[in-house]
């Protein structure tokens, strides 16, 4: 109990605080008690979702955050998360609404309070994009984990040991990836195969690009001190939050229509997932636990799967995820049988 009122503190604290906002907005829209009360469920509910769809994000910027410097540690869990809740949450989709339908920022904020059934058909529409974009970039982080000669531990071994052998085989995350965009592609219905293959290249070259810019700042001798400890990573990660993101956040269109409502609840589960972080990188999880980051990349690879998979048929939120928890479930029961084993 110490150790959850010592990481999640915060978090604990800025759930009241939505939870008290939730109510205060149910009010404010139905001025009755039961539409209160359906806000307040909706924004638990929201947030219960984004942190059951976090937890691999959490592992992976454990794994990315102890490469880093403490000073750039630290610019991550706070203006990282900054980033995360305001920027992802709450800017991303009144983006996405100011670029389809050709409005201002402002007038994109009124359509969220006002109008907010065409504010989420004007999300909706943009959905194939966005599923492309996180589908391509989520895929080439999960490949690149796996296919790397460097990596010496394997969990699901028959499929790990065969992908890491092709390691150096130059180039073939990229192919993979291409592979699966140009399938989708072709079984997408007409009008929408240009829109998907632009967003899916989109999010692939997104992703090349941070990495080539994070060894520009990380390890060119010319770069600055505080470019080396760390600005690469930073970025990185930024990126791979807003990818993860967009899953909840379009989901979350399928419980409420309310812009603010959704903020609350998905910015209530990013909290947990800046704590979930810090408890991961200061107690050393990833080294006690040796599976576990392997299943966060598993969930990785089958949620950008699910991802390309959406722009064709819906699938529940909470099934993708059911599917991320199992994975990381089932690495962390082989991490413990594999502890045990090791003590005697």
């Amino acid at each position: 109990m110490r150790i959850a009122l010592h990481y999640f503190s915060w978090a604990f604290g800025f759930t009241a605080l939505g939870l008290v906002l939730a109510i205060w907005l149910g009010w404010a829209y139905s001025g009755t008690l039961s539409g209160t009360f359906a806000f307040f469920v909706i924004a638990a509910v929201l947030a219960v979702l984004e942190i059951s769809l976090s937890f691999d994000n959490a592992i992976v910027n454990a794994n990315k955050l102890k490469q880093m410097t403490p000073e750039w540690q630290h610019r991550f869990l706070t203006w990282g998360i900054v980033i995360a809740v305001f920027g992802m949450r709450i800017l991303f989709p009144l983006l996405v609404v100011v670029i389809a339908a050709g409005i201002g920022p402002i007038e994109a904020v009124k359509l969220a309070a006002t109008q907010p059934a065409e504010y989420a058909r004007i999300i909706g529409s943009a959905h194939v994009s966005i599923a492309a974009f996180g589908g391509a970039f989520l895929m080439m982080v999960a490949l690149n984990y796996f296919i790397d000669e460097g990596k010496e531990v394997d969990w699901i071994a028959a499929l790990e040991r065969r992908l890491r052998a092709c390691a150096s085989i130059r180039g073939l995350e990229i192919g993979l990836v291409l592979s699966v965009v140009m399938l989708f592609t072709w079984v997408l219905p007409p009008g929408t195969e240009g829109e998907f293959l632009f967003a899916a290249c989109a999010g692939l070259l997104t992703f090349l690009g941070v990495e080539v810019l994070g060894h520009v700042l990380d390890r060119a001798s010319l770069a600055s001190e505080a470019a080396k400890g760390g600005i690469g990573a930073f970025l990185y990660l930024e990126v791979l939050d807003a990818s993860f993101s967009f899953d909840g956040v379009i989901g979350a269109f399928a419980l409420t229509q309310n812009l603010f409502l959704i903020a609350i609840g998905l910015g209530i589960g990013a909290m947990y997932v800046r704590s979930m972080t810090i408890m991961l990188v200061e107690k050393n999880t990833l080294a006690e636990f040796r599976y576990l980051e392997h299943g966060a990349f598993w969930s990785i690879l089958i949620l950008s799967g699910i991802m390309f998979a959406q722009t064709l048929w819906h699938i529940p939120e909470v099934a993708t995820g059911l599917i991320g928890a199992a994975f990381i479930g089932l690495s962390l029961l082989s991490s413990l049988r594999f502890n045990r084993r090791s003590a005697r």
